[in-house]
């Protein structure tokens, strides 16, 4: 195999969940102009999906939308059910899906912090699981924490730290249960600064008072994250597992 195919994902189906707005939406994307047949589009809000899904269409592939709460464990099985029942397999799972807070740590009730662990780190579990279950050898996973999984950033993000250092340390262990025992890879990326509908919740000037950090100067493209994504799901990324890509543009160097 050449070496740009190997980073083509003909014929493969690929779920993407949060793929609603911001960074899944670039994901949905990015797998669809990789080759992709299937793109299982999962959000809460399913009435948003139609935009990425005309992406994809644009793109070559066949979107299928499913609405999701990945903080449900039924739902979640609920969304694998659609998937093998449209295309029939599963091969590439995006654990996009994923929520943000920034509430100061004397004041976080539990529940605020039970919501975010909910999402970003039991929604994660609960999709893995649920795939784990059909997937084949040769497939992948590829969960979505944050550099703040790694690093702080001057935001009293308690819950999102602990839910993306969680999604770490989930990506270990399942790369280590289902490599030699089921073929699956399972891998994470951890991004810097990326627009996205969660950043444009932050106070003005905040994305600018973090770009000192930027060893490379910029925020980050969504399309360099799917890009990302894409080989990490793709045979190029074949003999790459349990392992946590950073795409920060040199923030956790600096």
């Amino acid at each position: 195999m050449a070496v740009l195919d190997m980073f083509r994902l003909d014929g493969k189906v690929v779920i993407v969940t949060g793929a609603s707005a911001g960074l899944g939406v670039a994901f949905a994307k990015g797998f669809a102009e990789a080759g992709a047949a299937g793109v299982v589009l999962a959000a809460r809000r399913v009435d948003k999906l139609e935009s990425t899904a005309e992406l994809v269409r644009a793109a070559g592939a066949t979107p299928l939308s499913v609405a999701t709460d990945v903080a449900d464990p039924v739902a979640v099985q609920t969304m694998v059910d659609a998937a093998m029942a449209e295309f029939g397999r599963v091969d590439v799972l995006i654990n996009n899906a994923g929520v943000g807070t920034a509430y100061p740590a004397t004041r976080e009730t539990p529940e605020q912090f039970r919501a975010v662990i909910d999402i970003n780190l039991n929604g994660s579990y609960w999709a893995a699981q649920a795939v784990g279950k059909v997937m084949q050898p040769g497939s992948a996973i590829v969960n979505i924490s944050s550099i703040l999984g790694l690093t702080t950033a001057g935001l009293p993000q308690a819950a999102y730290a602990a839910s993306k250092a969680g999604v770490i340390g989930l990506t270990r262990d399942l790369a280590q249960q289902w490599g030699t025992r089921k073929g699956i890879r399972v891998n994470a990326i951890a991004p810097g600064f990326f627009e996205s509908e969660m950043t444009q919740q932050y106070k003005d000037g905040y994305m600018e008072s973090q770009q000192p950090r930027q060893v490379l100067g910029r925020g980050g493209d969504p399309a360099e994250l799917a890009a990302t994504a894409v080989w990490l799901a793709s045979p190029a990324g074949g003999y790459v597992t349990g392992q946590t890509v950073v795409v920060d543009g040199g923030v956790t160097i600096n």
